[in-house]
């Protein structure tokens, strides 16, 4: 069985602004979605660097981002009127879908560009304030695909939709379901339609699923938010095992209250109460043999790294900016 030891739990990059989302490339850099409005690049040597929009004429929140390859970026904008948006390295920033079916992008989650090229985004829910949806009932958020016909939604009424995967053969998209506490999937016809929706798993109290990603031997990986807990899934497996945790049970304990009665909110998402991990959402595998963990979070300035026993599964953009000048 996997276990993961917090002692081992070392940090990179500095000065962040809520990276919730992390990127790693075969080049070493890490990238990471930024709340000063862009991305931030972290370099092999720790150094970090941003790329921000120039004048984008509105509080640009970047939660899901992707990295194309021209080394320009997607990226899924938490805010009020949602958007994905793209962003070149000096700045330039041009919106590349506002709205579905006739109606416009609530606040988007996420964004994921695949082997065919085509862009997977995940709305959590349609609900204002998004905090009306943290609930065990949620069930508003969907996922819409960009390709050459254009946008359309392709899965609907999930339980507060955040990050999606393609399965290692290509047939299965995964989605973490956050308040509706499950991993699922669906299948991917060539024309990027989706079958019906199959419950991989589903996680007890305490844990509430943002991020994830397969290793090598097809494992998954899944992060929850609030409990900072890192938890596996075998290859095959629809049991999810905690191998790393960090929060105080007491705190953990009244988030889960309120949850259960309806009452939770933002203040149980931005306040934490650990030991070293500050609310962590996501996961990239890295390093020249793929085998550190790197975690984004909510509430640091900085990355989580620390060594896995087993190498990650390269994802689509790993070679992407290895040919690109930096300074």
């Amino acid at each position: 069985m996997l276990n993961l030891d917090l002692d081992q739990v070392d940090f990179i990059g500095s000065g962040l602004n809520r990276p919730e989302c992390v990127l790693a490339t075969a080049a070493g850099n890490l990238y990471t979605a930024d709340w000063d409005g862009g991305i931030a690049r972290i370099d092999s040597k720790g150094r970090t660097e941003k790329y921000l929009a120039d004048e984008p004429g509105f509080d640009l929140k970047p939660n899901g981002i992707a990295l194309r390859p021209d080394g320009s970026f997607f990226i899924a904008h938490l805010g009020d009127e949602g958007g994905v948006f793209r962003l070149q390295r000096n700045g330039q920033l041009e919106q590349v879908v506002s709205e579905i079916e006739g109606e416009p992008l609530p606040p988007t989650n996420f964004v994921l560009l695949d082997p065919q090229e085509r862009l997977w985004i995940t709305v959590s829910t349609r609900l204002t304030p998004r905090a009306r949806d943290y609930r065990p009932d949620a069930a508003s958020g969907f996922i819409a695909l960009l390709d050459k016909r254009g946008v359309r939604v392709v899965a609907d009424g999930l339980g507060y939709t955040n990050e999606v995967a393609i399965s290692p053969d290509g047939l299965w998209l995964y989605v973490n379901e956050t308040f509706g506490r499950r991993l699922s999937r669906f299948r991917v016809a060539e024309d990027g339609q989706l079958g019906g929706r199959e419950t991989v798993t589903e996680f007890g109290p305490g844990t509430f699923p943002d991020g994830l990603c397969f290793d090598a031997q097809g494992g998954i990986w899944v992060v929850s938010i609030v409990s900072n807990r890192l938890l596996y899934l075998e290859p095959g497996s629809s049991r999810a095992v905690i191998v790393l945790e960090d929060v105080e049970p007491e705190h953990l304990a009244s988030v889960e209250d309120a949850f259960q009665q309806g009452m939770m909110g933002r203040p149980h998402l931005d306040q934490i109460r650990s030991a070293k991990l500050r609310n962590i959402s996501s996961l990239a595998f890295g390093g020249a043999d793929l085998r550190t963990i790197y975690l984004g979070n909510l509430l640091d300035q900085r990355l989580v790294c620390l060594r896995s026993p087993v190498a990650g599964r390269p994802p689509v953009h790993w070679t992407f900016d290895s040919k690109l000048a930096f300074k």
